[in-house]
């Protein structure tokens, strides 16, 4: 697979980055997108491999609907471009940034209900919190926010830990989700097994691809929502196939976040009409493609940590046949 690398701006400063970063693969039926955050060693990266490689070798299950409802994502940003991203978002479903680091809950109220009147009476509100609070403060927040949002439809990760999230669950009448406690721990499943939550946010790059998503949303006996990892349309394309492919869709998916990138490789990037995406890959515009290729330097960066990537990969292999 001949490897691409891009680089493109943020609109705003999202999950504390100004720039993302990633790798497009061409394979022999279509494109694929590697973009492990730059945090992530390779043990963590590698699954983001198995999905471009999946995507790239067309390897996807067949869909059960030609397009996805999806949510505009709103970043910690004061009330006045809260509302703007929200109007200029068009979907009915507004997913909004809460607890950021450095950030009041009086910040967080004032977003929240700048995005209720920008969306309406009848559009639904969700939060996420990422992780970023304990469990009381999780507890005295989201009856802040709910208020504040006129009812919130569930918040994302209010606590770190699966056994934090049970407990705030039990205390609130919020539905809770979880995403990191499924994406980045050894046993997603213990979301389940806790009664955590009452919604699995999957993402398809951290889990390794759209077929391993389908394994786990059957296991975990969830309600879904697809959800992306910032990417562009490339790597958004894995996502709306997931939800095109899971039996049953309750929600708006999380997958409207190319309008956080200022460009994108596709000649129709993924933009919502309505508050929906349409299904399938795009068509990559290799000429706007080699318009977001990063520095050589950061090539190199890349590069290498294909390479790194691949080769823990190889010992893998190895390990096992031993």
């Amino acid at each position: 697979m001949s490897p691409s690398v891009f680089s493109i701006p943020m609109r705003t400063r999202f999950r504390g980055i100004t720039v993302r970063e990633g790798v497009l693969l061409r394979g022999d039926a279509g494109w694929g997108e590697w973009s492990p955050f730059l945090e992530y060693d390779a043990a963590t990266a590698e699954p983001w491999l198995r999905c471009a490689e999946e995507a790239a070798a067309g390897d996807w299950p067949a869909p059960l609907r030609a397009s996805i409802p999806v949510n505009v994502t709103v970043p910690a940003v004061g009330p006045e471009r809260a509302a703007a991203i929200v109007v200029d978002g068009g979907c009915r479903t507004a997913k909004v940034k809460v607890a950021e680091p450095g950030q009041s809950l009086a910040e967080d109220q004032a977003r929240l209900e700048a995005v209720r009147d920008a969306i309406g009476p009848t559009g639904r509100i969700r939060v996420d919190a990422n992780g970023g609070w304990d469990v009381e403060t999780a507890v005295a927040s989201i009856g802040v926010l709910d208020r504040a949002a006129a009812g919130l439809e569930y918040v994302e990760q209010p606590c770190a830990s699966v056994e934090e999230l049970a407990a705030v669950r039990r205390r609130v009448d919020v539905p809770i989700a979880a995403d990191e406690s499924i994406r980045r721990a050894a046993d997603p499943y213990r979301v389940r097994d806790l009664a955590a939550a009452d919604i699995a946010v999957l993402k398809v790059q951290p889990l390794g691809g759209v077929r391993a998503c389908l394994r786990i949303a059957e296991e975990i006996g969830l309600p879904v929502v697809v959800s992306s990892a910032l990417e562009t349309s490339v790597g958004i394309a894995a996502g709306l196939a997931l939800a095109a492919a899971l039996p049953e869709l309750p929600h708006a998916c999380g997958l409207a976040t190319v309008q956080l990138l200022e460009g994108d490789p596709a000649v129709s990037p993924l933009l919502p009409v309505d508050g929906a995406l349409p299904v399938g890959a795009p068509v990559v515009d290799e000429a706007a493609l080699a318009g977001l290729s990063a520095h050589p330097d950061r090539v190199a960066h890349w590069t290498a940590r294909l390479a790194e990537v691949r080769a823990l990969r190889a010992t893998m292999r190895q390990d096992r046949r031993s």
